[in-house]
């Protein structure tokens, strides 16, 4: 098929937060790959590093920021980095977010643990967002993506904070939407479930049980690889998606669909998968 005549579109410039590793080193790969330039934020610099140096071996480019995302000055790095290499961001893709450091159960809980879930589940979401929406306003033009959980949309024990943080997330996402859409900016969102990555390992979830059993358990038969989250936001930040905003989409492989969390018949803990002991 001739592309002659079709207008090249230029890079964009992407800014990933924590880009390094699990899902999100999937995404900056997957936009570095289709020819973006990506900003990628993590606080882990050997971890950054590294993905970095894959960025580069496939023929990508990135820029590699080290910082804390909840600290304001990490966010104004980002966003002066930006500004002054760039001019203004095309796509962020707020990826960070963590469900430690979590106790078992909300009546154990301190309120310093509930500060620390909200700084990094949901204000950072809005600060980084903040930062970066005036240079997306001033081309009107844009895409955020935002990286929630299935458990905003379940009940979770033990983790009763940890989920309310994300149900703000989807919800933020869904109202920045419509503010924004006269401006020409997208938002929308993807919420995991499964994801088999250094966070959430495959063998922590299958706690030495029969991996033979997941076709059984999850409608998809397998977890989540890092590759499959990051597709669905590089659609999301697609010209096939320019109709769609305001919408939060699992990736999930059907669990938020066919389940929910059940007590271990031990009285010891609760699963998501079905579980005897």
């Amino acid at each position: 098929m001739s592309h002659v005549g079709v207008p090249q579109q230029r890079p964009r410039t992407v800014a990933v937060t924590g880009g390094a590793r699990g899902i999100g080193g999937g995404i900056s790969r997957r936009f570095a790959h289709d020819g973006d330039h990506v900003v990628l934020l993590d606080i882990d610099a050997d971890a950054a590093a590294d993905t970095a140096a894959d960025i580069r071996t496939d023929g990508g480019t990135c820029t590699v920021l080290v910082g804390d995302i909840t600290r304001e000055e990490t966010i104004a790095l980002l966003a002066a980095t930006i500004e002054a290499d760039h001019g203004h961001a095309d796509v962020l893709v707020n990826n960070v977010g963590d469900f430690r450091p979590a106790k078992s159960f909300f009546a154990k809980s301190p309120p310093e643990q509930w500060r620390q879930l909200h700084e990094i589940n949901l204000w950072h979401v809005f600060a980084v967002t903040h930062a970066l929406l005036p240079g997306m306003l001033a081309v009107r033009g844009g895409s955020i993506i935002n990286v929630s959980t299935v458990e905003a949309f379940r009940g979770i024990p033990g983790n009763a904070v940890y989920s309310a943080y994300n149900a703000g997330v989807a919800a933020f996402t869904k109202s920045l939407a419509v503010e924004l859409g006269p401006s020409g900016i997208r938002v929308n969102a993807i919420a995991p479930d499964l994801a088999d990555t250094p966070q959430t390992p495959a063998a922590l979830m299958l706690a030495g049980r029969d991996p033979a059993l997941l076709r059984s358990w999850l409608p998809a038969g397998r977890f989540g690889t890092p590759e499959d989250f990051a597709g669905v936001v590089a659609f999301l930040a697609s010209r096939d998606a320019a109709f769609i905003t305001g919408h939060t989409i699992p990736v999930d492989g059907g669990t938020l669909a066919a389940s929910g969390w059940y007590r271990k018949a031990s009285g010891r803990g609760w699963t998501n998968m079905p579980d005897h002991a």
